[in-house]
This record gives C-alpha cells, structure tokens and sequence, in this order.
C-alpha cells in the first residue's frame, strides 16, 4: 500500500510517501515540499498547491492519503487560510478517488512519537528513526508530511480490506 501524507500550508506544502511492505514495515518513496510565493493572491496560490498535488497522484498512483487537520492559530486569518489550503488539498484526492484521513497534529505526534506534545525535532529524529533513515527528511515541512503518512500506515490494519487499485507495472514510484 503507497500513502501520500501532505502537510498543508498556503506558502509550503509538505507531502511524503510511505510505501507498507509486505510485513508491514514502512518504507520512504519520496517526499518533498510544494511553494507558492508569498506575495502573489491567494486563488492562484491554491491553484498551484492543487495542481501539483494532483500531478504528484497521477504519477505515484497512492491508494491513500492523510491530511494534517487544522491547528487553531492565535490569528484567525491564518487558521482560514491554512483551511482553504486543506479545502484544495482534500478536493484533489477526492477527485482521485483517494480514500482520505485527516489527523489531528496531537495524534500524529502521539502515533510516531509516544506523546502528543512532542516538539518539532522529536517528530523529525523518530521519523528518521521509524524509517531507518540517516538524518530526517527535510526541509521540516516534508518530514512532517512523512510523519501524517506514517500515522495512517499505523492504522492500516483498521481500514476494511480493500481490492487493490493498482498494478506493480502501473506504479512509477
């Protein structure tokens, strides 16, 4: 099974994907960041946010993603901007007929690292840890998506058992 986590955000969007081998143990595919320029408008932003998401699924196929839930910000006006960067996101893998998860920041940080008040850094070192991986993926923003795509793949076992949407031949990540 190929997750795509994504870490939304209006200026960086982190996305990850996790691949479940057979015994389950997860494995890093790819991950990286989508940016949009500040100073453009918002519309045009969230277009390209979209855009290359969808581009990012229509290569790499997922059968899966998990989205990070909102986070309430002590300024109103980033928390509905960061919604309106989800909205895209959650659309573009609905329209791909992704099953989709939302997490909140708390479960995810529980799920890879034990507690849900664990800092940035404890998230990116157990990333690294539960991936087998030298150093954390980075930048920061791509690791935390990792960390939203593990957090499904430790609850894949909940999921009801689904036909496989894909071929071996089919996949290109």
């Amino acid at each position: 099974m190929l997750i795509l986590g994504v870490d939304p955000g209006t200026a960086v969007t982190g996305y990850g994907l996790v691949r479940l081998g057979d015994r389950a143990t997860p494995r890093l595919v790819e991950c990286g960041v989508i940016r949009t320029r500040a100073q453009d408008p918002l519309a045009p932003r969230l277009l390209e946010i979209s855009t290359a998401l969808r581009d990012i699924i229509d290569r790499c196929r997922p059968d899966a993603m998990a989205v990070e839930d909102i986070f309430y910000a002590r300024n109103v006006r980033t928390t509905v901007v960061l919604g309106h960067a989800r909205g895209v996101i959650l659309l573009a893998g609905a329209q791909a007929g992704l099953d989709v998860h939302e997490f909140p920041p708390a479960e995810i940080k529980k799920a890879v690292t034990g507690t849900g008040s664990a800092t940035k850094e404890q998230v990116q070192f157990m990333v690294a840890r539960l991936l087998r991986l030298a150093s954390p993926p980075s930048p920061a923003d791509a690791s935390d998506a990792v960390a939203v795509a593990l957090t499904l793949s430790m609850r894949v076992h909940l999921l009801p058992a689904r036909d496989a949407r894909r071929t071996a031949a089919g996949a290109a990540c």
